[in-house]
């Protein structure tokens, strides 16, 4: 019962999905696209870079070009994140499983972390990893989450989205 008390305070996502990496060596040509479903154009979102790599990934991060394409761009606007993995000491972030590490790491635009996203329907996001290593070694899995954060204030000047 106390199980069941505890899983119903854990936040659920909006959309979760991970794409396997073929033979754990990420190709700069294999960019994965999620497709996720918006509604409620009132809240603002968290958006979560998700990864698996092993123990021997040679970096202490992985620098990304994240694409976002609302439900009537043409165009996916796209941004350079870096997103760090490992910290100072070379300990890395997330859980261990293992000789696997499973990271989930909130992504901030150039705006904030917070996203609204202005327009209900089908958001795109395309990931491309940057690093100058190719193909980059070591990934078993990348993957975006997104949560539901809340209800946006109406006098915020500022929201971030795919307009980033």
């Amino acid at each position: 019962m106390v199980g069941l008390l505890l899983a119903g305070c854990t936040a659920s996502p909006v959309y979760q999905r991970q794409e396997p990496i073929p033979h754990t060596r990420w190709e700069s040509a294999f960019k994965p696209v999620f497709y996720f479903d918006v509604s409620d154009t009132q809240a603002t979102y968290n958006l979560y870079f998700l990864i698996r790599h092993t123990e021997a990934y040679p970096f202490s991060n992985i620098w990304l070009r994240f694409s976002i394409k609302g439900p009537h761009d043409s165009v996916a606007k796209a941004q350079q994140l870096e997103i760090p993995l490992a910290q100072d000491n070379g300990r890395w972030y997330g859980r261990q499983m293992s000789e696997v590490w499973e990271q989930r790491m909130p992504v901030a635009t150039e705006k904030g972390p917070n996203i609204l996203f202005p327009e209900a329907g089908r958001y795109t996001i395309q990931l491309e990893h940057l690093m100058r290593t190719n193909p980059l070694p070591e990934v078993m899995n990348v993957g975006i989450r997104v949560e539901k954060r809340g209800v946006a204030q109406k006098s915020a000047s500022k929201t971030a989205g795919p307009s980033n």
